[in-house]
């Protein structure tokens, strides 16, 4: 039964992580796979809107934490250096709804490439904190951590 579930709210879009996420989970997974699309689109304007104006967070290719101003930092790096994201792969590990806010935690594999298409795929853990607003769900915080390859 749980398989059948799993394989249901897949075809839904939602991210199949556990039979007992909330609504909120549900939405808000929605809305990391969106992250990573606009990452790959390079389309920073509606990556930024994902962004909560009190935003501060530590992510790994900053030496210090980041408020929303320098979110784009990361991506713009790269993409200056002519890659861009081919591909990346979500993988949920954990989330927890309570009351306005959801805590997601995940690994994710992302593939940039240069103009040949060639590239090296990266692993990192990241957690964010979203925020329920009158405009939506937002990142409140968050932080993430590379790895050599996934564990």
């Amino acid at each position: 039964m749980k398989i059948l579930l799993g394989l249901a709210v897949a075809a839904l879009g939602i991210c199949p992580l556990f039979a007992g996420q909330t609504v909120e989970e549900q939405a808000v997974w929605k809305l990391e796979h969106s992250y990573w699309d606009y990452v790959k689109a390079s389309d920073l304007n509606s990556y930024r809107h994902l962004w909560h104006a009190d935003f501060v967070g530590w992510p790994s290719s900053s030496a210090r934490p980041a408020r929303k101003d320098h979110i784009t930092d990361w991506i713009t790096k790269l993409t200056d250096k002519g890659l861009r994201l081919d591909s990346y792969k979500l993988e949920p590990t954990d989330s927890q709804a309570t009351e306005n806010i959801v805590v997601t935690h995940y690994w994710i594999t992302d593939h940039w490439v240069d103009k040949s298409g060639v590239g090296e795929p990266d692993y990192a853990r990241i957690t964010h904190t979203w925020i329920r607003t009158p405009g939506g769900w937002q990142i409140i915080g968050g932080m993430s951590c590379p790895e050599k390859e996934k564990k």
